[in-house]
This record gives structure tokens, C-alpha cells and sequence, in this order.
């Protein structure tokens, strides 16, 4: 287990609901990773870079719906501004998304 945090620490972290309007590769990654373009609803569209090549086509994210973590820093990576943190499971080097179960109006919190 990692360091234990409070509720007050937990709080800080925006978990929203989002969905993938746009999918690229991105070769300039060190990693086999697509960018990603979501939609947040009232919060926007956010771009992300996620390392989830080996278990997900290009089509089959178009219109699914992730979580996110909305309020992270913006962080470069190569020519890419990534601007959202894609959550998933880690199973052995596969990430497997997280996502609701039923469709939920994007830029719904997770709580």
C-alpha cells in the first residue's frame, strides 16, 4: 500500500466523468501511447496522453467514457500538452480504463 493520506488530501483530487471524442497516435512517445480528446461537458475538452495501446483500438474509445483527474497540472510531453490524467487499472504493464457503468452526463464527480 502507498502512503496513507487523510480525507482533507483525497478531496483535493477532481474526479470527473468524460468522454472520448477524438482519438490520434502519437508517435513521438516514448511508450506506444494514443492522444486523447475528451469531453468534460461545463468543464471543457481536455487532452490527455495514455499508454493504452495494447488493449484498445482507436475505435473502440471514440465515445467511451472515462474518469479522469480534471486537476492536475498541465504537463508537456514531446510537442504534446497533456491536461487530464486518464485513470485505469494496472495489470502487469496493461492499463485497463475506468468507467462507469451506465452513460452519466459528462463532467460528473467521482466521489
Amino acid at each position: 500500500m502507498s502512503n496513507t493520506i487523510n480525507f482533507d488530501d483525497f478531496t483535493k483530487v477532481d474526479l470527473r466523468i468524460g468522454t472520448i471524442i477524438e482519438v490520434n497516435d502519437f508517435p513521438e512517445a516514448r511508450n506506444p501511447a494514443y492522444q486523447l480528446t475528451i469531453d468534460f461537458g461545463a468543464l471543457g475538452i481536455k487532452k490527455s496522453s495514455a499508454q493504452i495501446t495494447t488493449l484498445y483500438k482507436k475505435e473502440d474509445l471514440l465515445n467511451k467514457q472515462i474518469v479522469a483527474v480534471v486537476n492536475f497540472k498541465k504537463k508537456q510531453i514531446g510537442k504534446f500538452m497533456s491536461e487530464c490524467l486518464v485513470v485505469g487499472a494496472v495489470n502487469n504493464k496493461d492499463v485497463i480504463l475506468l468507467n462507469p457503468e451506465n452513460k452519466v452526463k459528462n463532467g460528473t464527480t467521482v466521489s
